[in-house]
């Protein structure tokens, strides 16, 4: 419940209830507040049970902690029913960045190099597409469009 809590914060606590309550009054005040923490706890339990005998056997597995978004996509992500952990082993980033690169660059990868050589793609680059950027030289008599609202 207070997991957050480290040593320092304890000790401020304790000293803050004997300054506020008193060394006589505070174990009554301790007592009480156990006591109230207990109630609310049965009176959760019997909510959670009363709920589950009212959703009846179909829902026998529900958990109220799977009501929480996280915890339920982890828990769904999980489940090998749908075969993602089997998507997610198949697939390697590294590899299939290589091969972008490769592509980008104009080289053939293993995988690829029987594929990228029989298809429909020739021309003067041999198949190749370049990529570089060039900068267009625009005719002299080439102006560029006047746009009166502009001016």
């Amino acid at each position: 419940m207070f997991n957050d809590i480290g040593a320092l914060e304890l000790v401020t606590l304790v000293v803050l209830a004997v300054l506020v309550f008193g060394p006589d009054k505070l174990p009554k005040v301790i007592q009480d507040v156990s006591r109230t923490i207990r109630k609310i706890r049965e009176f959760s339990d019997s909510a959670k049970q009363d709920i589950r005998q009212e959703l009846g056997p179909e829902f026998k597995d529900f958990e109220f902690e799977d009501l929480n978004p996280k915890t339920f996509i982890r828990k769904q992500l999980d489940n090998d029913e749908l075969g993602l952990k089997e998507i997610r082993n198949g697939f390697d980033l590294k590899k299939e960045m290589a091969e972008v690169t490769d592509a980008v660059h104009g080289r053939e990868t293993e995988s690829s190099s029987g594929t990228s050589s029989t298809s429909g793609s020739s021309g003067s680059t041999g198949g190749r597409i370049d990529m570089s950027k060039k900068p267009e030289t625009p005719a002299r008599d080439d102006r560029p469009p006047f746009d009166a609202d502009a001016t």
